[in-house]
C-alpha cells in the first residue's frame, strides 16, 4: 500500500474515483493553466516568489505538465511550467487522515499540511512552516489557498497566495487531463 491510502486509512474512499486512482497508480496530468499575479508591491512580491517555483513572470495561459507518483514512504508532486525547468515535491505522510498532516519539502521550505476533504476534493490546510530548518510563525508567512477535485472528468486545481494588507500575490489553475500510467514520463 503506498503513503497516500496508507495515510487516508479508510478516508480514503471519501476522495473522488478518478483522484483515487491518481494516487493509487500514479500518473501524469497534461493541460493548459492561467497565471495572475496581484498589483503593486504584491505584484514585484509575487512574480518574484512565482519564478522560483519556476512560474513566468507573465500573466497568462501556459502548458502546464505534472507528474505524480505515491511509493511506501511519499508522495511525489513535480511540476513543470512550459519549457521550464522541473519544481519537484516530495510530501512525507505524519500520522494518518483527519488529524495527520503531510510535511512538503522544496528546497529550504518545509511546510506541514493537513487535508480537508469535501465532496470528493482535496483542500491543502497549512499550519506550519519551516526555512533552513526554522520554525517561522504562520501570520509572517503568505497565506495559500491549494486544492484538487474533479470535474467532467478532468482534474481541476487552484493555487491562491495572498500576504495580509497587500493581497494576492499570485494565483494559478485550470483543468488538466490526467493520463494515468504507472512509470513517469518525462520528469527525469
Amino acid at each position: 500500500m503506498d503513503a497516500v491510502e496508507r495515510w487516508f486509512d479508510t478516508g480514503f474512499s471519501r476522495l473522488h474515483p478518478l483522484l483515487q486512482s491518481l494516487h493509487r497508480s500514479g500518473g501524469t496530468l497534461l493541460g493548459s493553466i492561467r497565471i495572475q499575479y496581484g498589483r503593486g508591491v504584491a505584484s514585484v512580491l509575487g512574480r518574484r516568489m512565482a519564478g522560483r517555483m519556476g512560474l513566468p513572470r507573465q500573466e497568462g495561459e501556459i502548458a502546464l505538465h505534472v507528474d505524480i507518483r505515491s511509493d511506501a514512504h511519499a508522495l511525489h508532486w513535480d511540476r513543470r511550467f512550459g519549457d521550464s525547468t522541473w519544481m519537484r515535491s516530495r510530501f512525507h505522510p505524519v500520522g494518518t487522515w483527519p488529524q495527520g498532516y503531510w510535511v512538503e519539502t522544496v528546497g529550504a521550505l518545509r511546510i506541514a499540511l493537513r487535508v480537508d476533504v469535501t465532496d470528493g476534493g482535496w483542500r491543502w490546510q497549512p499550519r506550519r512552516v519551516w526555512v533552513h530548518g526554522m520554525r517561522v510563525p504562520m501570520v509572517l508567512m503568505p497565506q495559500v489557498d491549494a486544492s484538487k477535485r474533479i470535474e467532467d472528468g478532468r482534474y481541476v486545481f487552484e493555487v491562491r497566495v495572498t500576504l495580509p494588507m497587500l493581497g494576492l500575490l499570485f494565483a494559478y489553475g485550470g483543468r488538466l487531463q490526467a493520463e494515468t500510467t504507472t512509470t513517469r514520463t518525462g520528469a527525469d
